[in-house]
């Protein structure tokens, strides 16, 4: 049985998203292993990271790092975490910057400076990709 190319690019196509659904990054959210917070949810993470909270349930002040616009992980938390876009979080910071109400999170390039931030930082609060997770940090929250 001979197939028409047309037939063949939507197979292809229909094949290739199929895979990217499934190659969604896990995405862990960090924190440094002296902070006292164990766990958190997703409802305290989020708040956190959209300027609407600025401590951990532990009382600690809550130093919040991004990953860089466009990285798979950043897209993947916010979504999962906050229920909004990349482009619907950066309007909800720029009405909290416009206000002057606060700041938004510190963007680093990568997993491994988010990692070593939040490492090097007690109230440092991150996300990464949870293949990179090592001893260095500790896991609060844990994104499918």
């Amino acid at each position: 049985m001979k197939h028409s190319p047309a037939f063949l690019r939507a197979a292809l196509l229909v094949s290739a998203l199929f895979v990217v659904g499934v190659a969604q990054a896990q995405v862990a959210v960090i924190v440094n292993p002296k902070n006292a917070t164990a766990t958190m949810t997703a409802d305290q993470v989020s708040l956190i990271f959209l300027g609407k909270q600025t401590k951990f349930p532990s009382g600690a002040k809550a130093q919040p790092v991004d990953l860089s616009e466009g990285a798979p992980a950043r897209d993947e938390f916010y979504t999962k975490v906050t229920g909004k876009t990349a482009a619907q979080v950066k309007a909800t910071w720029s009405k909290i910057v416009f206000s002057g109400k606060g700041q938004p999170p510190k963007e680093l390039a990568s997993s491994d400076d988010v990692k070593k931030f939040v490492a090097a930082n007690p109230d440092a609060i991150g996300y990464i990709e949870t293949a990179a997770v090592d001893g260095r940090v500790k896991v609060v929250l844990s994104v499918d």
